[in-house]
């Protein structure tokens, strides 16, 4: 079982420096044949945890959204596997996902956007859901921009869960 399963469970992230920090941790531990599909909303901050897990896994940056290309391949700078870092927002199905021929046996596998996607590629994967709290100040400061970046100040669930 992956390391990650020291941070399954719920925590409350409420700075982008935070969320980079649980990515670098995150990425210490994870290992080559990790998948880990992350699932928020627009602004939610899975890309800014991509780019901590990218940091603690060592690998050449920089991380950003693979928005238009759909998947970016980070080597390692460190002899450790590289990231590939996924984002399927734009991707119809779990075959189209597949048909991207990802190297998941030997890298670590970053999915934005890949909930009820990597069903049939692997057994078993972490998801990351990221919420943003909803509630006292944070929900007065944020409400202007709903698909606000990860700069906005409402801080964020982060819960990790072993799938299925």
């Amino acid at each position: 079982m992956s390391g990650l399963a020291a941070f399954a469970g719920e925590r409350i992230v409420s700075s982008v420096a935070a969320m980079e920090d649980l990515g670098r941790r995150i990425g210490g531990v994870l290992r080559a044949g990790d998948l880990v599909v992350l699932t928020g909303a627009l602004g939610a901050g899975k890309t800014t945890l991509t780019r901590g897990i990218g940091d603690g896994l060592g690998v050449r940056g920089p991380v950003q959204s693979p928005t238009f290309v759909l998947a970016r391949t980070h080597p390692s700078l460190v002899d450790g596997p590289p990231l590939v870092h996924v984002d399927a927002y734009r991707l119809g199905s779990a075959a189209e996902l597949d048909d991207l021929g990802l190297d998941l046996d030997r890298s670590v596998t970053i999915v934005e956007w890949g909930r009820d996607m990597v069903d049939g590629l692997v057994d078993q994967w972490w998801e990351i859901e990221l919420d943003r709290e909803w509630a006292g100040a944070a929900a007065a400061d944020a409400a202007d921009d709903a698909a606000a970046d990860m700069e906005d100040v409402a801080p964020r669930r982060v819960t990790v869960s072993r799938r299925p």
